[in-house]
């Protein structure tokens, strides 16, 4: 730990760029990913606190009833909370689907801060309906194309805060006839170009087990933490930390349809529906990126925010705190 300090402040004497030393972390990146994958997550901090206003738009009325009925597998606030959101921040939520989270941070970003949500064309009608649908809440908020496997620009270079992607990941990564990580190096790329230097990525998605054939990748929606932080990392993110507030230890990550046999898809219909509805909604991960800033203070107690090398980063990281009991996952939505 005191050589990996040293060799922090070191750089900050000779003036080495930090793009020298992310260039230098990134090589052994999947090697970096495995180490990582294989540590427990730390825990959403019992008792954070959450901000009065998010947790104002969670409970609001207007909300759509079944929506709030999935809180208790979402976990908004403590989620939201870990992925470090505040009210004046420029915020895009990739492929939102029905809105879900969109309800809810539309309005709370409405007064200081900018939402912009990155919509497929195909999806942009009924998520333009959505909006409309209570224009007083949602007025306020930006769509952008998202073309999946292209080049696409979610907001000026370099001006975006925070950006949020809830169980997509699998989707990116694609069918098992799509060669490599499919359309997921391209989303990482665009991603970590729009973000401000200290900006965050968070994201949420069905968490597959590390001793698992990483081919269900592409076919049970389920993806490996080794696989995420390998496409954050080669990207060139940090990792942050994780969580497991939307874990769910029920979930044996083995059924014949994916997550989509779990509620409240329950794809297999009728068949074995009390045993899934027993497991609850998926097994889920919940982890934090940081694209690395060049202009962070460089002295000894700022040093994890400079670390991009991901060994490092793994001996530094605190124990993990007792979880708040997560309650059962979620599922994906429709094409989720």
């Amino acid at each position: 730990m005191r050589r990996f300090l040293l060799a922090v402040s070191l750089l900050a004497l000779s003036g080495t760029p930090l793009s020298a030393w992310t260039a230098a972390a990134k090589a052994p990146v999947k090697a970096a990913a495995t180490r990582l994958a294989a540590k427990k997550p730390s825990a959403v901090r019992p008792g954070a606190m959450i901000d009065p206003g998010l947790r104002q738009v969670i409970d609001d009325k207007h909300r759509k009833p079944e929506n709030m009925a999935r809180d208790k597998y979402r976990h908004p606030a403590q989620t939201l909370t870990f992925f470090g959101l505040r009210p004046d921040m420029t915020v895009v939520e990739m492929i939102p689907g029905n809105g879900w989270y969109s309800e809810m941070l539309i309005p709370y970003l409405a007064d200081q801060g900018h939402y912009i949500a990155a919509v497929s064309p195909k999806a942009t009608d009924d998520f333009k309906a959505f909006l409309a649908t209570d224009t007083d809440r949602y007025g306020k908020a930006q769509v952008v194309p998202f073309n999946a496997g292209q080049p696409n620009t979610f907001a000026p270079d370099g001006t975006a805060d925070m950006i949020l992607t809830f169980r997509n990941i699998h989707n990116l990564l694609g069918s098992p006839d799509q060669p490599g990580d499919g359309n997921a190096p391209q989303a990482f790329t665009d991603w970590f170009r729009a973000l401000k230097p200290g900006g965050v990525l968070g994201v949420v998605e069905h968490r597959l087990p590390e001793n698992m054939e990483t081919a269900r990748e592409k076919k049970t929606g389920y993806v490996k933490r080794s696989t995420l932080i390998r496409l954050a990392l080669a990207a060139g993110f940090q990792w942050a930390g994780a969580s497991d507030v939307n874990a769910n230890p029920k979930d044996d990550h083995d059924h014949p349809d994916g997550v989509w046999d779990l509620p409240p898809t329950y794809q297999a219909g009728e068949k074995d529906k009390a045993k899934y509805a027993a497991i609850g909604e998926s097994d889920r991960m919940t982890m934090r990126f940081v694209k690395p800033d060049p202009n962070a203070p460089s002295d000894a107690n700022a040093a994890p925010a400079l670390n991009t090398d991901p060994a490092a980063l793994e001996e530094k990281a605190a124990a993990p705190e007792k979880a708040d009991a997560p309650e059962k996952p979620e599922k994906p939505e429709s094409p989720k």
